[in-house]
């Protein structure tokens, strides 16, 4: 009984931190789409507030699930608010220092929330790295195409055949 209560409250807490962040996330992301493509409208100060916003905005979506978690640990088994934001913030950070510890019923949530923790950390890195290249190179190069180049043999053929010529070197690619 102990276990599925256990496998219960972490199911809930994953689902709703990943609500929370994917929600956050493609809010993000609306919001980054609609920033200027053309860096020459946005001056310098525009794009070091909008990097800020960008880092405070994903701060605080890492806050709220970590008051999240706090909540249910303050629920379940820590006896302040104090020492439950501690523990998850600590947790949560991956840093994990030891000196609150759950009970042994609940111990499993420590280590489930640190690898939810180092995940939603590499969404985060993600879009911080898409905001900023969306600033720098007006559209992020990363982006997949829709469709894959070339489409045909001929195509591929003088491409190759282009590359040949711009080595100094031609080799006869029409070979299958």
């Amino acid at each position: 009984m102990i276990f599925l209560q256990q496998i219960g409250a972490a199911v809930l807490l994953v689902l709703i931190t990943l609500t929370i962040q994917c929600g956050g996330a493609a809010a993000l992301i609306i919001w980054i789409r609609s920033i200027p493509r053309e860096t020459r409208k946005v001056r310098v100060f525009r794009c070091a507030a909008l990097v800020m916003q960008t880092t405070l905005a994903v701060i605080i979506l890492h806050g709220i699930v970590i008051l999240l978690w706090a909540s249910c640990y303050r629920w379940l088994c820590l006896p302040s608010w104090e020492s439950a934001f501690y523990f998850s913030a600590s947790s949560y950070a991956t840093v994990g220092y030891g000196d609150v510890v759950l009970p042994s019923k609940w111990r499993l949530l420590g280590p489930l929330e640190s690898m939810v923790g180092m995940l939603m950390a590499g969404v985060s890195i993600g879009l911080l790295f898409a905001a900023v290249t969306h600033l720098v190179d007006g559209e992020s190069r990363s982006r997949l195409p829709l469709h894959a180049e070339p489409t045909n043999a001929d195509e591929i053929r003088i491409r190759q055949k282009r590359r040949c010529y711009l080595r100094g070197f031609r080799s006869d690619v029409s070979r299958p």
